[in-house]
């Protein structure tokens, strides 16, 4: 029998927690193989504290870097010396990142830096726009360049990573672990936690879903994309548009002066990843600039318009489940008026299939690197998209 591993994740927001909680699962189902040591970096607090709360788990280790206004430099250093402090002490066989956060940037290269393997959680995923989403296109080729072990969500994604060279022998396609993570929670009895979403009326109004939040749109995009937005409410007297502001001071600056005071807009205090994922699922349809919803609303058969100049997900645009509206107001505009006035688009696009993923991500990572350390024989079958 082969040694047991200690593998040790690290994350720190909350799309990260989301995404990883199904991995940490399925790899201690597998305890005889596996010893999983958890550690928060802190990058968000109270928005990844839910993630742990609503899944019973707790972190080993939190590094606690969240500072208020922090910068991005501040908190790239603050966690590659806590990492390297902590991965001296635990000494793991493999550390995982996810994604395209600094943490990820940041767990990556301490690991290196440590000589340490780093397996690289939804690897691949690029825009080839460095400044596009920003930081994430430079974070997570950062983690690309330093992981041994490569876990791409789609063939893709896969194939971006061979035309930069990466060993095809080092990549393993298994699916969005998003998908598992969306897959479960549709499975649960839909409670919202948050009264106010309690008391919407879904029946009697075309809900509509909104994020908004990513840092290249700061400034003159959001403002096009909130007016087109009050706009479209505006044009279609049915429509209940209902948006969670993001915390930050640069969104809620923009999103309260156009949207704030409209009969028919609420804005809301940011709500739980399970609420907002039961708030899409029961939307007529989701406005959003965010690149974990490009994933889970086709799960939910919910169409999308995304508020982005660039996607990392193209999967989602080519399989008809998401229209790319850029961030100008007509686009913007445009795209929502499309999906509001044409019941057939609306239909195509909630029927068609999801290219992300088939609820068993999670087991293919655990399978994969229970093959890799020796525990099984076989290695396992990869994710392919119908």
């Amino acid at each position: 029998m082969a040694q047991r591993r200690k593998v040790m994740t690290v994350f720190g927001t909350r799309p990260e927690g989301t995404k990883m909680v199904p991995v940490i699962k399925a790899l201690r189902e597998k305890s005889d193989w596996f010893d999983v040591v958890i550690v928060n970096t802190g990058q968000h607090r109270e928005l990844l504290d839910q993630v742990f709360q609503a899944h019973g788990l707790e972190p080993d280790h939190d590094l606690a870097v969240m500072q208020h206004r922090q910068s991005l430099t501040g908190t790239l250093v603050r966690m590659l010396s806590g990492l390297d402090e902590l991965l001296i002490k635990e000494r793991p066989d493999l550390v995982l990142v996810h994604g395209d956060t600094n943490t990820a940037a940041a767990g990556s290269l301490a690991s290196f830096y440590n000589r340490i393997a780093v397996g690289h959680v939804e690897a691949g995923l690029r825009t080839f726009d460095k400044y596009n989403p920003y930081p994430e296109e430079m974070n997570r080729r950062i983690a690309g360049i330093t992981a041994d072990v490569h876990f791409a969500p789609t063939p893709l994604s896969r194939d971006n990573l061979l035309r930069e060279t990466v060993k095809p022998d080092s990549i393993f396609v298994t699916g969005q672990t998003g998908v598992d993570a969306t897959l479960a929670m549709l499975a649960q009895p839909h409670e919202f936690d948050a009264p106010v979403l309690r008391e919407l009326d879904f029946r009697a109004q075309r809900v509509v879903a909104v994020t908004a939040h990513r840092r290249e749109n700061w400034g003159e995009p959001m403002h096009n994309m909130f007016t087109a937005m009050r706009d479209l409410v505006d044009r279609h007297p049915d429509v209940l548009l209902v948006y969670p502001v993001h915390l930050s001071p640069s969104v809620r600056e923009l999103a309260f002066p156009i949207l704030d005071g409209h009969p028919r807009i609420k804005l809301i205090d940011p709500i739980t990843h399970p609420d907002m994922l039961r708030l899409a699922s029961r939307s007529y349809m989701v406005m959003s600039d965010s690149g974990g919803l490009q994933e889970e609303t086709p799960s939910m058969g919910v169409p999308q318009v995304l508020m982005r100049e660039t996607t990392e997900r193209p999967e989602a645009i080519a399989a008809g489940v998401v229209i790319k509206a850029g961030t100008s107001y007509d686009g913007v505009y445009e795209a929502g008026h499309r999906l509001l006035s044409d019941p057939d688009l609306h239909r195509r696009m909630a029927q068609a299939r999801n290219p992300f993923g088939d609820g068993r991500a999670s087991s293919r990572i655990a399978d994969y690197l229970g093959w890799m350390y020796g525990f099984r024989s076989e290695k396992p079958d990869e994710f392919q998209p119908e």
